[in-house]
């Protein structure tokens, strides 16, 4: 990856953590086909290992210098015992992303912009942030809006479901319906932000039901992707955010009627028997987006 160069965030429906202190799961990598994967540092390294898993991450960025993924390195705060090394080590295997975990305040994502700001090599990395406490999500919507300023390299939210859950006391309750609030929250202000927003993970591997209906929960919910931890998720995942056949061809009707000069001008017009705006237009490119299409006369706004 260039310095100069950033890669655009894909579609991250499928996004799997893999601890870096596991060389097993690193090496198993290779055969695997995730939309990204989050390499960690933090809580899957015990502080004992931390100085292990840095090395092994160097070593696998430098066996493995591509991948056919999106590729993020969760590190230690900052301000911990940890966090300047990891932040180092993550430069040194030029990932895709860093994830900040257990951010709480605009500043968090500030320092760690500041400090990649003055390595030559860190140019072009963005930060991805873990919402996980309840002070980050009091601080969510100033936290999302530096989205929209480019210096600040913020460009995803992650669900930190498990942390949140823990601090807070409170109960998920069936189908999650106690937390369906908060998620929902962040969600709006990934939008508000222009950035991506994926949902926490499901810890019970052997229950594929329940993670199949947490994976529709989240897309319902208008979540971009879920956070996964273990490969069998992989392909459960993919299919729950992948829209429909139908739901497809038709963004394809709405797109192309948009595109048709008899409609040049037009603010509405009407698609199988609706009408329809442009912000149904930008709701279908969104979706094709999601599909893995683009329309040809309109690939800027993909």
């Amino acid at each position: 990856m260039k310095a100069d160069s950033p890669k655009p965030v894909p579609p991250s429906s499928a996004t799997l953590f893999v601890p870096a202190s596991n060389e097993r799961a690193l090496k198993k990598l290779v055969e695997l086909s995730p939309d990204a994967v989050i390499y960690d540092l933090e809580d899957a390294v015990s502080p004992d290992r931390k100085g292990d898993a840095r090395e092994m991450l160097r070593d696998h960025f430098r066996s493995h210098r591509t991948a056919p993924f999106y590729r993020v390195i969760r590190m230690n705060p900052l301000a911990g015992p940890h966090g300047t090394e990891d932040m180092l080590a993550a430069v040194a295997c030029l990932p895709d992303a860093i994830l900040l975990p257990k951010v709480e305040e605009p500043a968090d994502i500030l320092a760690l912009s500041e400090a990649l700001g003055s390595i030559s090599n860190a140019a072009a990395f963005r930060i991805w942030a873990m919402i996980e406490t309840p002070r980050g999500m009091m601080n969510l919507s100033v936290i999302a809006e530096l989205g929209r300023a480019p210096a600040a390299r913020l460009s995803a939210l992650v669900a930190g479901t498990n942390d949140l859950v823990a601090m807070s006391g409170i109960a998920p309750g069936s189908e999650r319906v106690n937390l369906t609030g908060f998620l929902a929250q962040m969600v709006m202000a990934a939008r508000a932000g222009g950035i991506s927003v994926l949902d926490g993970v499901f810890n019970d591997i052997a229950d594929r039901d329940g993670f199949e209906a947490e994976c529709r929960q989240a897309a319902a919910l208008g979540f971009d992707g879920k956070t996964l931890i273990h490969p069998a998720q992989i392909e459960t995942a993919r299919k729950a955010f992948t829209p429909t056949e139908e739901d497809q061809r038709r963004a394809r009707r709405i797109v192309d009627a948009f595109a048709d000069p008899a409609n040049a001008g037009k603010a509405v017009i009407t698609v199988d028997g609706q009408m329809i705006e442009y912000l149904h237009r930008d709701a279908a490119l969104r979706l094709l987006r999601r599909a893995g299409q683009t329309a040809p006369d309109d690939r800027k706004d993909l």
